[in-house]
């Protein structure tokens, strides 16, 4: 550990810290045009070597994976909070044109996407509301968003943010979050899984970088240890594990032990975080025809097998209707999905020993194989039982399990999953429901209220969580009410390019049936099989078009995407 450079890096961000705080805000912008333009011109590499890495080709429609969740997620980030920035510099509200609602029982909701011709386009079906925190009115939410753009004369601070390995567009956006809504200069220290990333991070913040106000660290934990205990470290920011962050804030060994139940923090700075969890995926009973059966297969497959399952927010446990008779339909079409799939590596470290872990404890779980590939699939888990492993423990890995709740109807059963989720599943990152679309109709109600009662950062129906991630002007992270001895899925949020500091959750909302089978379900949208699912077959096709379209901006790139988008 060269700890002179971590010193020397930590005192230039130290000394520049007030000049980054008090740029003004025409030049903030200038800055993410750059940002955008950097990111445009190193993204082809950026994906080469992220699918290099985890063991995939660029011919292969798996690297869509890469381009999504990597340059584009920056590219529409940097978009996102370069609108939020002009309007301030133009003395506009933020959220002016933004469609603001009162839900019946008071809480305020924000429509968030989509904003534009190119959102419906992309995610056509979908929408977006970030809820408020119960107490904010439709009069009050004004002065909730942008708050550090209010301030007089700020002084800035230096943020740490240790950066995760398994989704590349992660610490760039923690980093443009902490930097842009929160105004501090920051140093990312990269996790050794993807500190291959690093050169591409560097090229694309150099400006920012010669200012002496971004900064990149390297290395192990020790490095992460010897930056977050810094005096010079104002506050952090990590998305990793719960465990990784509780040996930041208490220690390791007896002394962690002692001090957590003490509740006693060896490190007495701000922390932010994004920890992941035991992600549920709701199954509310319904008349589903053999098409619908099979494309929630795929959609559920997707949940658990993108970028092989090491994804904080995957699905992790399916819970059915205990009475519902296309059940078991269900999970053989699940099955069938993961053994037409490819192989692919589990490159994340811990992997095995994760998945053995998790058959240790489940040895009746069902090997299903795909290409050279396992997935451990455990079924029918008994809610009330003993054995809560699966229920308790982030698999982080290729690992999916199922179990069955009481209900005789819609109402009954969605009530049983809400609590189940709530009180079952360790986490509070992302919860899904699947619901066919004349059952949401005769349930509309007891739907609402569901989700209203889902205690998760993010809540999605007919679509994963994981699109609120893409959504750069949602909120992203855990539930409110995480303390650091009780951390679930982390405190704070992260992208909201709108800077809402009273946000509660982000709703999002999509499809249940592919464009055009919908016509006949009364959905209406033009979204064919989604980009993100894995067995689309020209996602990598549309990911990059994607991205070219985020960094330029025209509107001549949009029939590209759609014409490979209508072949997946």
């Amino acid at each position: 550990m060269d700890t002179a450079y971590l010193d020397q890096a930590v005192s230039d961000l130290h000394d520049h810290r007030t000049e980054w705080a008090r740029l003004p805000v025409g030049e903030r912008i200038e800055h993410l045009t750059r940002l955008r333009a950097a990111t445009g011109r190193v993204a082809r590499s950026w994906v080469e070597a992220a699918v290099k890495a985890k063991g995939l080709s660029m011919d292969s429609p798996l690297s869509g994976e890469e381009w999504t969740s990597g340059p584009y997620a920056l590219a529409s980030g940097i978009n996102a909070l370069e609108e939020t920035l002009v309007r301030i510099r133009d003395g506009r509200g933020v959220l002016d044109g933004y469609r603001v609602r009162t839900r019946p029982d008071g809480q305020v909701a924000v429509r968030v996407f989509p904003v534009s011709a190119q959102d419906r386009l992309f995610l056509s079906g979908h929408t977006a509301e970030v809820w408020m925190l119960p107490g904010v009115t439709e009069r009050t939410l004004p002065g909730t968003v942008a708050h550090f753009y209010r301030k007089a004369a700020p002084e800035g601070a230096v943020s740490l943010i240790l950066g995760a390995g398994n989704i590349s567009s992660i610490p760039p956006l923690d980093l443009l979050y902490r930097m842009f809504v929160h105004g501090d200069v920051a140093i990312v220290k990269l996790n050794p899984v993807s500190e291959y990333l690093g050169e591409f991070f560097e090229e694309i913040f150099a400006p920012m970088v010669d200012a002496g106000w971004v900064r990149f660290a390297y290395g192990g934990g020790d490095v992460g240890s010897y930056l977050a205990y810094h005096d010079a470290v104002a506050n952090i920011h990590i998305t990793g594990g719960a465990h990784t962050h509780d040996a930041i804030v208490f220690g390791r060994g007896d002394e962690a032990i002692a001090n957590k139940k003490a509740n006693q923090a060896i490190l007495g700075k701000p922390m932010t975080s994004e920890l992941g969890g035991v992600g549920p995926t709701i199954v509310v009973p319904g008349r589903w025809t053999d098409a619908d059966l099979h494309h929630q297969a795929a959609h559920i497959v997707t949940q658990k097998l993108h970028n092989s399952g090491f994804n904080c927010v995957a699905s992790q446990v399916i819970v059915l209707p205990k009475h519902w008779d296309q059940a078991d339909a269900l999970l053989d079409a699940i099955v069938g999905v993961i053994e037409s799939l490819p192989g692919r590596d589990a490159y994340y470290p811990g992997a095995e020993r994760r998945l053995l872990d998790a058959i240790a404890a489940h040895p009746e779980a069902e090997i299903v194989s795909f290409g050279d590939g396992t997935v451990p699939l455990i079924r029918d888990v008994d809610p009330d039982g003993p054995n809560r492993y699966c229920f308790t423990h982030e698999f982080f890995g290729p690992v999916l399990a199922t179990t069955r709740l009481p209900g005789d109807s819609p109402a009954e059963f969605l009530a049983n999953a809400v609590a189940f989720s709530n009180h079952a599943l360790a986490g509070t990152l992302g919860a899904g429901i699947l619901i066919d679309p004349a059952t949401a109709r005769a349930n509309a109600a007891t739907l609402e209220r569901a989700v209203a009662d889902l205690e998760y950062g993010t809540v999605a129906v007919n679509t994963w969580t994981a699109v609120g991630y893409a959504m750069p002007r949602a909120t992203w992270g855990g539930f409110p009410g995480a303390t650091l001895r009780s951390i679930d899925s982390g405190i704070g949020v992260v992208h909201n390019a709108l800077m809402f500091d009273q946000a509660q959750k982000t709703v999002v909302t999509g499809a249940f049936t592919p464009f055009p089978r919908s016509l006949g379900r009364g959905e209406r949208h033009t979204e064919p099989k989604p980009p993100a699912f894995v067995t689309n077959r020209s996602a990598a096709i549309v990911g990059e078009r994607l991205t070219r379209q985020a960094v330029s901006g025209k509107w001549r790139d949009l029939p590209g995407i759609v014409t490979a988008a209508m072949r997946g």
